[in-house]
């Protein structure tokens, strides 16, 4: 559960930091908070898919193929997103911290994760995780030695700051964070592998808990960076460098501080892209080829996927946090309409088209929010891509997207049903012919004789669960 915690946590969690203390919490909660979730919803997806090893599996075996492939599309996206953003934070660190051109390091850190992915698989995953764990807590606990011997705090600027306060961006990003992270969790792959690999409920909610409180406190040490370097002069609230903040402090302490840091922050990078390496050649060669595909040509593809992203990270991606975004506001449209269906005493009636046609209409409605509340089609296009960001205050556009996003989705998901399920009792009463659309399907049954059926690849055949 820690795997999501890349080195982009040195810059985004420090500009917020840069706006106070109130916001930075509300920020490291609710990166925190949702990892207690797959404690929660990992056992039940694990019983009603006890064959599954990620959420696509189970979506597979509730809404069929069509959807599975829907969600594993923006799965896919969201990873794509989340590696163009660890490649850009450890382009710019290496940048910040050498001045030396970072091409060569990136390209490199793509090639060695393929190469020890491909040798070891998912496992090997697992073991860098440990690692990881131990680089970020070496690196976080010596630069706070560091900071408090060489950095210097002007007490007298603590107060006038007011960067100790509560603040109105902190209650706005009450909301905003909790959905976006909530939500954008349940996309990773990887999170949902290492639930599914937990072998008892138990382990998984003392691992979950773990990780929730570590995020937790390494991110919020991280990111006070941002207002001490306000209350050493280094910068100003809202600083437009904010993003530096850590690395500004850095550059005060000795060199040997500034080698360690750069070691870790690199092998931190490293543990968390072969992460997401993994992830999504296991979504990609499970969802959409069955794993009737050889792995290694997926492994391929994965390599030429690659291209693009390398190319991004270092010429056109700049805002990091703004990446993330970008996911974020993709799984809030898509998530809580898709995980309606766990339930089958309320939900029951659900299918896929119904969850597709609420989650991409809520994108739409995102983008005719932002036509109407901007007064141009351009601007209301941005703000799918969070163009202005989530830091002002005085812009409610973003705030206005993560509302309409969730809501709009699970609001659209029904109104897809209730036409649907309308227009079959129309078609019964005209025709005579049974009316079925509010039928319970018999899914326990389907369930057993799906596991009861396997391929000459040992995985599941959800023939039986395509005709629910």
């Amino acid at each position: 559960m820690f795997t999501t915690m890349g080195c982009g946590v040195l810059t985004t969690y420090t500009s917020i930091g840069n706006l106070g203390l109130h916001p930075l919490l509300v920020y490291t909660l609710a990166g925190a908070i949702p990892i207690l979730l797959f404690a929660y919803f990992g056992p039940i997806i694990r019983k009603k898919c006890p064959e599954g090893f990620i959420l696509t599996e189970w979506v597979r075996q509730r809404f069929g193929p069509v959807t599975c492939l829907y969600l594993s599309f923006f799965t896919c996206f969201t990873m794509f997103l989340f590696m163009l953003g660890e490649l850009t934070a450890i382009s710019g660190i290496i940048a910040t911290m050498t001045g030396l051109n970072t091409t060569a390091a990136v390209i490199v850190e793509c090639v060695v994760t393929t190469i020890y992915t491909a040798m070891g698989g998912f496992q090997v995953s697992f073991i860098t995780d440990n690692f990881q764990a131990m680089f970020v807590l070496i690196m976080v606990i010596i630069c706070f030695l560091g900071m408090g011997s060489y950095i210097h705090i002007d007490k007298s600027m603590i107060g006038p700051s007011g960067l100790l306060k509560a603040n109105k961006l902190g209650w706005q990003l009450l909301y905003i964070l909790n959905v976006a992270i909530w939500t954008n969790d349940a996309f990773l792959s990887g999170f949902w592998l290492r639930a599914f690999a937990a072998k008892t409920d138990k382990d998984l909610v003392i691992g979950t808990s773990i990780a929730a409180f570590v995020t937790f406190a390494i991110c919020t040490l991280v990111g006070s960076a941002g207002f001490i370097a306000v209350w050493t002069g280094d910068l100003t609230v809202g600083d437009a460098d904010s993003y530096n903040a850590f690395f500004i402090l850095l550059a005060k302490m000795p060199k040997w501080i500034n080698v360690i840091v750069l070691i870790m922050a690199i092998a931190w990078s490293v543990c968390t892209f072969d992460s997401l390496q993994s992830g999504m050649i296991s979504t990609i060669s499970n969802d959409v080829f069955r794993n009737k595909l050889h792995i290694n040509w997926i492994r391929i593809g994965v390599i030429i996927l690659m291209v693009p992203i390398v190319v991004l990270a270092l010429k056109v991606a700049n805002s990091i946090l703004q990446i993330y975004l970008i996911a974020d506001l993709v799984s809030a449209a898509l998530i809580p309409a898709i995980f309606l269906g766990l339930s089958d005493t309320y939900f029951w009636y659900l299918i896929g088209f119904d969850v597709m046609f609420g989650g991409l209409g809520a994108l739409f409605a995102v983008f005719i929010f932002g036509c109407i509340y901007y007064g141009n089609a351009r601007d209301g296009g941005r703000l799918l891509l969070i163009w202005n960001g989530i830091y002002n205050p005085k812009d409610w556009g973003a705030f206005g997207a993560f509302v309409i996003a969730p809501f709009g989705g699970i609001l659209l998901t029904m109104a897809s049903a209730g036409t649907r399920i309308l227009y079959h009792y129309i078609v019964s009463r005209v025709t005579g012919k049974p009316f079925t659309a509010l039928d319970k399907p018999e899914r326990e049954e389907q369930v057993h004789e799906v596991v009861e059926q396997t391929d000459d690849y040992g995985s599941i055949d959800k023939k039986a669960h395509y005709e629910i």
